[in-house]
């Protein structure tokens, strides 16, 4: 998540729409735990709840294959919305000889809308369509999401070689996941939106494939 991005729009909801029943909850999923999410945060000044997510629960409970990707959750505790890339304006850079776009400047909008209108917003979607976008966990991500915890174990006991060991399983049984790939490049020198990551980005776009499920919003 786009951390003072996310911080402006609260403020501009809370602002402009009267008594808005909404809560922001940003979560930062990293096994570097408060030393490394939170200094993020911080800088941000954050008014909206924070949460620290070190082996990635969120994204194996909602099957995300990356981030930033949110969930909306209604007063009574229904599913709206899932599964989608919330960065909320379009970035655009060059990366050699292609060009990388990401993002949107649709979700914002959007969401505003469901704070105000509630159920009645166009933007909710029936629990037909949600149950649709909920990615079925087969039993090899279920061995992904384990293997990927018991490495994280291991790294925080000084066990590196385990470490690595059960990471590499993760990847292997879930290769889908970028999540698993992003955490692992936060050890590196380059960090998780490096060139690493980028030259992936670029080779989903060659492929045609999505990083994100497509936003099928108009505003």
């Amino acid at each position: 998540m786009d951390v003072p991005v996310w911080q402006r729009i609260n403020e501009e909801i809370h602002s402009e729409i009267e008594n808005p029943n909404f809560v922001l909850v940003c979560v930062a999923e990293d096994t570097g735990g408060e030393a490394v999410a939170g200094p993020i945060f911080d800088a941000a000044n954050p008014t909206y709840v924070q949460v620290i997510d070190e082996d990635h629960i969120i994204s194996s409970t909602f099957d995300f294959v990356n981030v930033p990707s949110a969930v909306w959750i209604d007063e009574e505790s229904r599913i709206v919305r899932i599964d989608e890339g919330t960065y909320s304006q379009i970035h655009e850079f060059d990366w050699g000889e292609e060009k990388i776009v990401f993002g949107n400047d649709v979700y914002a909008a959007a969401l505003k809308d469901w704070v105000k209108k509630g159920a009645a917003s166009t933007h909710v979607q029936s629990s037909a369509t949600v149950a649709a976008h909920v990615r079925n966990h087969s039993f090899e991500q279920l061995k992904a999401d384990a293997a990927f915890r018991l490495g994280n174990f291991f790294r925080l006991h000084g066990y590196s070689d385990k470490a690595e060991k059960y990471w590499q399983m993760a990847r292997a049984l879930n290769p889908d996941s970028v999540n698993f790939i992003r955490q692992h490049l936060t050890l590196t020198e380059e960090g998780s939106a490096g060139e690493t990551f980028w030259a992936l980005a670029a080779s989903y776009e060659r492929d045609g494939k999505d990083l994100y499920r497509p936003l099928d919003i108009v505003v």
